[in-house]
Parts: structure tokens; C-alpha cells; sequence
């Protein structure tokens, strides 16, 4: 999981077809969520989507994946008016690479599920990670750390 270029393939967007490996910009940033239009999962990608501008000055790309549908994730985009691209891993391929899917306990039952995760590619190498993270806030979080990683 620590370099992209072992994703060379093509994944389904809100905006058409994406291959990690030919992302153009420096930095790329993917961040994994359970489900599209859930109170986590929309302000953690509103928070990303309100920083947009200020990731793009810092050359980085940032894509949101979940196993929701295509068109599920453009309803949402539609809905909050989101900035960023969302991948469709209805297949869990991104999900199984990055090991995000995790046991978790809703309503009582256990059920396998998406762990909120966030991963920093430089040039397709990872160099930071966060696990089970909390949506709110963690957008802010990603910029001031991504800042502190390109001043190194």
C-alpha cells in the first residue's frame, strides 16, 4: 500500500474515469468514508470540499472513495455542492488495498464496513497515514499537516 503505482487501473468518478498512478499533481490525497449523505461522511467531505482551493495551491489532488454508486456519489455531490471527485469502489478493490474494510458494530450487529482513513501520496509514495478518524475537523487537520510536510 505504500506506492500507488500498484493501482494501475481505472476507477468510476463523479466526473468520469480515474487511474491513481496518472495523477499529474505532487501530493494526492485519498480519503476512505462508510456512506454517502451520512452526517460524518458529509461534513468530512465538506470540510474537504471548503479547503479545496487551498489544497490546489499546494498542488494536491484529493479524492474521497466509498462503495457507493456513481450515481449516489453525484446526487451527494450534487446535494452539498462538493468541490472534490469521488471514486466508486463498489468492487472494494481501493477498500481491500488500503485494508479499510473493518468489523463494526452498528445498531448492535456486527457488520463489515468502511473505516473512516485518510493516506498522503508524495509522487505515488505514501508518507502519512490516519486511521479511525473523526470526521469533524480532520479536513483542517490533513492541510496544516500536509503544509508541514511540504516545508521539510
Amino acid at each position: 500500500m505504500s506506492d500507488i503505482s500498484l493501482l494501475n487501473q481505472t476507477f468510476p468518478t463523479t466526473t468520469g474515469e480515474i487511474n491513481l498512478t496518472e495523477i499529474q499533481t505532487e501530493w494526492l490525497i485519498v480519503y476512505f468514508y462508510p456512506k454517502d449523505s451520512t452526517p460524518g461522511c458529509t461534513t468530512q467531505a465538506i470540510g474537504f470540499s471548503c479547503l479545496k482551493d487551498q489544497f490546489d495551491a499546494l498542488h494536491t489532488t484529493i479524492l474521497g472513495i466509498s462503495r457507493d454508486s456513481v450515481k449516489a456519489h453525484q446526487n451527494f455531490t450534487e446535494k452539498q455542492n462538493l468541490t472534490i471527485n469521488l471514486i466508486s469502489d463498489k468492487e472494494e478493490i481501493l477498500c481491500k488495498h488500503f485494508d479499510v474494510i473493518k468489523e463494526k458494530n452498528m445498531y448492535g450487529k456486527l457488520v463489515m464496513g468502511i473505516e473512516r482513513s485518510t493516506f498522503i501520496f508524495r509522487n505515488g509514495k505514501l508518507v502519512k497515514e490516519y486511521r479511525k478518524v473523526k470526521a469533524a475537523g480532520h479536513a483542517e487537520q490533513v492541510l496544516e499537516d500536509l503544509k508541514a510536510l511540504q516545508s521539510v
